[in-house]
């Protein structure tokens, strides 16, 4: 009795203490429910770990499938039936293995799964890029996610990786989650596993790989097919294997001499093994559906893709560009590309990016970027960041007459043709001459576009068209290039002072043809999944961007042979008996480019001709260089749409 009074006193003298009490059974009760739910989650998710082999066991893939129009023709295919060679880790070279653990997880030995610094890490630097460019998984995490995950974003999926890895790494060792890893790792072109790999990209055994060699393996695992050697994207894969090799240097992995001869490697790639109809194409198209679809839905998804690519005009295209550059080698020009558009609907035709997709780079010791003639991968036609596009030449000059005839001047407006200072102009006087180098005197606009006069064309340009109004014709007509200020470009955009790509250049000369009405090139009809369910579909409109009677004067004046005549003769390669079809020519500055572009209501086609590293051809102008491969395809061409 005294003793229950006795606790009553004091229950009573802190009243808070029930309470106290009572709060901490109550933590404990959740506690103890928590640890039992954790490890009920653990044990259940636990259960998906399967056995080892799982890892380096094929894994069904649907793949996604690039067609031509018809449907009938299978141009590309991607992520198709996977090459893998599993390998032990003691043949794959030191080297090698640094550079991905350095790369990819370069706490790989010390952490348990997990790399908290590692993702703390990934964040600041995401931050401050303003990108999420780097992630914080470790090399178990990327292990667990390919081979069990999906790649859906949800907190259950997350929570699934996080036990999986943890689980993965209680149960075996580094060096076997490494060989696994990569045995597992896609490298694009269909090679999983670095002996797939390395048999895919260099024809040899990983054990035999060079330093260099091993910096484009590790490359590729960021970005297998964005950076494939294959695509236009080949020179961020090596500005990547520089960076790769820097890492190993100050990792203190090789000798600073030993990095310097990795850096001097030439690397030579295999040639392309699977099936590519159409190439520079099915990979313009490929690289659209990476960009809005990404690697993994591609892979997983099976889609079908019906692409605008007629086959026939495909092939014609191939066959005239190949025959035309052996002929062009007489003049020093090693290369061509050709484009062809329907400009009513704005559907790519043909698509040809260079010679021969397949064909060693000319020279052989040349390096891509700098001075190769012939770069094969290269697609001429597009361009690329670093090389946005060619000069023009004349080819340009229809836009700056339309900006013209846009402000009340007629095809009967006289300009003088004789010899006239501009002014300064890039610190000199600016005198240009006539590709002949004779002068007319008074000449009307429909003679001085349709006999490609220059000095006429400058005044046109100058006094009445205006540089900042014909730039925006260019960009309202599907130029996407000229996106440096007016000053820049001067009056010799008139003469093709700016740079501009053949695709471009085609779209736009496909409003002449459509009587001021544009619609942006399309290379995807349709794209259908493994379901037949349509998850995109070509539904681009006509949009007016000229007036009708500015068009047709273009398109007449263009197709006008007796105006023509004089400079290029009564049967040149631009007329058609019978038939009306609009054409111009253009050549660069030093013979560096030769172009022409020609339509009729149902096709437009364009053809540049001349070397990849700008060098100058032997002084022919455009007619004679691109003419030919022109001309050849448009006769096989409207023999089928006319």
């Amino acid at each position: 009795m005294a003793e229950r009074k006795y606790h009553r006193h004091i229950f009573k003298e802190n009243k808070g203490g029930k309470w106290v009490i009572l709060v901490l059974k109550f933590f404990g009760f959740f506690f103890l429910l928590f640890s039992i739910g954790l490890s009920s989650i653990f044990v259940f998710y636990a259960k998906d770990l399967s056995r080892p082999e799982k890892f380096t066991e094929k894994a069904f893939i649907e793949s996604t499938k690039i067609y031509d129009r018809s449907g009938e023709i299978l141009l590309y295919e991607i992520y198709g039936e996977e090459k893998r060679k599993v390998v032990p880790l003691d043949i794959v070279p030191e080297y090698l293995k640094q550079a991905v653990i350095l790369t990819e997880d370069a706490n790989f030995y010390n952490h348990f799964g997990l790399d908290f610094k590692g993702i703390f890490r990934a964040i600041l630097v995401n931050l401050k890029l303003r990108k999420p460019l780097q992630g914080g998984s470790t090399i178990s995490q990327q292990l667990i996610r390919s081979s069990f995950l999906t790649r859906e974003k949800t907190l259950e999926r997350k929570v699934r990786e996080i036990i999986l890895t943890l689980e993965l790494e209680r149960r075996y060792s580094k060096d076997q989650i490494l060989e696994w890893y990569l045995n597992q790792v896609p490298f694009g072109s269909n090679a999983y596993g670095v002996e797939a790999a390395s048999q895919t990209f260099f024809k040899k055994s990983v054990s035999e790989i060079s330093v260099g060699e091993a910096a484009i393996l590790t490359s590729l695992i960021q970005a297998p097919s964005y950076l494939s050697p294959y695509g236009e994207n080949k020179t961020e894969l090596l500005i990547r294997k520089a960076l790769i090799l820097e890492k190993i240097v100050n990792a203190g992995l090789l000798t600073e001499k030993e990095i310097e001869e990795a850096k001097k490697e030439e690397i030579d790639f295999a040639q392309i093994l699977q099936t590519i109809q159409a190439p520079h194409f099915a990979i313009y198209v490929r690289e659209y559906l990476l960009s809005n679809y990404g690697e993994e839905f591609l892979k997983e998804k099976g889609l079908k893709v019906y692409t605008s690519l007629d086959w026939e005009l495909q092939q014609l295209a191939e066959k005239v560009v190949k025959e035309g550059v052996e002929r062009n080698k007489a003049y020093r020009a090693f290369n061509a590309t050709l484009v062809a558009i329907s400009p009513k609907t704005g559907k790519i035709l043909a698509m040809v990016g260079s010679k021969d997709f397949f064909a060693e780079p000319y020279p052989k010791d040349c390096i891509p970027g700098k001075n190769c003639l012939f770069e094969a991968q290269f697609n001429v036609a597009l361009g690329s960041k670093k090389f946005p596009g060619r000069q023009p030449g004349s080819a340009f000059k229809p836009f700056v007459y339309a900006t013209a005839f846009k402000k009340g001047h007629t095809d009967t407006t006289i300009v003088v043709d004789e010899e006239t200072n501009f002014g300064i102009w890039g610190g000199k006087p600016y005198i240009p001459k006539n590709y002949d180098g004779r002068f007319r005197g008074p000449v009307t606009l429909r003679e001085a576009l349709g006999q490609s006069l220059n000095v006429p064309s400058v005044k046109v340009l100058a006094d009445l068209a205006g540089l900042e109004d014909s730039i925006q014709t260019a960009k309202d007509l599907g130029i996407t290039s000229l996106n440096k200020p007016p000053s820049f470009y001067g009056l010799s955009l008139v003469l093709g002072g700016g740079e501009v790509k053949l695709l471009d250049m085609v779209s736009a000369y496909g409003v002449f043809a459509t009587e001021g009405m544009k619609v942006s090139p399309v290379s995807i009809l349709k794209i259908v999944d493994s379901k037949g369910n349509i998850i995109e579909e070509n539904k681009k409109t006509p949009k007016r961007v000229l007036e009708p009677e500015i068009a047709n004067l273009i398109t007449d004046i263009l197709s006008d042979n007796e105006v023509r005549a004089p400079v290029f003769g009564s049967n040149s390669l631009m007329y058609f008996e019978n038939l009306k079809v609009a054409a111009k020519t253009g050549t660069t500055e030093s013979f560096k480019d030769g172009w022409i572009i020609g339509y009729t209501p149902s096709l437009v086609a364009g053809v540049w001709a001349g070397n990849n590293d700008g060098s100058p051809m032997v002084k022919q102008p455009g007619i004679v260089i691109a003419g030919p491969i022109w001309r050849a395809f448009m006769e096989g061409a409207l023999s089928e749409t006319e």
